[in-house]
């Protein structure tokens, strides 16, 4: 379940937006910091490490999107994207770049709260049994860790997870509307491409020496198997 005290940095220019926001997710029981200026903002990430991040699109000094690559290596707790242009490819470049989710601005409170609760919820350290190895890899969901041929791999939160559900049913083929509705906790519409865009960002993670781990199954979706074949 999600913590009352769970620290969000709502990271928004527009400050009667921020007011309002601030103020009813901490009327849902957060506990919300506020930065306006983009460059700041990147560094207050590195540094606080908040349980969450909303990061609004168009920011002065640095965009959502460079602040995404730029903190990606060193924050690993999901990334919530508000975009006001409602283009599939800011939310796509987005998600390449590191964010976990989005929201089309307006965004109801609800919905809102919603996104970031279904996120939290992703961090929340599974059960230690919670194990996967398919040939060399391992997805371990306990400690948030995935190793190839014995060496860690960094994925970010909403690449973990992805991955996990491919690897905790490895041999198996998974729809993209069964992973789309999984990871973002809405239906499919049959045209979204964040699920796509996901698969090809863990797969240049975990993917060396020619070896494929995810395979497409055209009409289908996405199964992971061992390189040889096995699972």
């Amino acid at each position: 379940m999600t913590t009352p005290t769970a620290r969000l940095l709502l990271v928004e220019d527009d400050l009667r937006t921020a007011a309002l926001v601030c103020e009813y997710l901490t009327a849902q029981g957060f506990v919300v910091d506020h930065e306006a200026d983009g460059a700041r903002a990147a560094r207050r990430i590195v540094a606080e490490q908040p349980d969450l991040v909303v990061l609004d699109l168009m920011l002065p000094g640095k965009d959502g999107l460079t602040i995404c690559r730029e903190v990606r290596p060193a924050y690993t707790g999901p990334i919530l994207m508000m975009t006001a242009r409602g283009e599939e490819i800011d939310q796509v470049v987005g998600l390449e770049l590191g964010a976990d989710d989005y929201v089309a601005k307006p965004v109801g409170p609800r919905l809102l709260v919603a996104r970031i609760r279904a996120l939290l919820r992703r961090g929340v350290r599974a059960e230690p049994s919670e194990r996967v190895e398919v040939g060399t890899l391992v997805v371990d969901r306990a400690r948030r860790e995935v190793k190839v041929d014995g060496v860690e791999v960094e994925l970010t939160t909403a690449e973990f997870d992805l991955l996990w559900i491919l690897a905790s049913r490895a041999g198996e083929v998974i729809g993209r509307g069964e992973l789309f509705e999984a990871l973002r906790g809405i239906p499919y519409d049959g045209l979204d491409r964040s699920i796509d865009m996901r698969v090809s960002s863990v797969r240049k993670r975990i993917e060396r020496d020619h070896r494929t781990w995810i395979k497409t199954v055209r009409g289908e979706g996405y199964i992971l198997v061992a390189p040889d074949g096995g699972a």
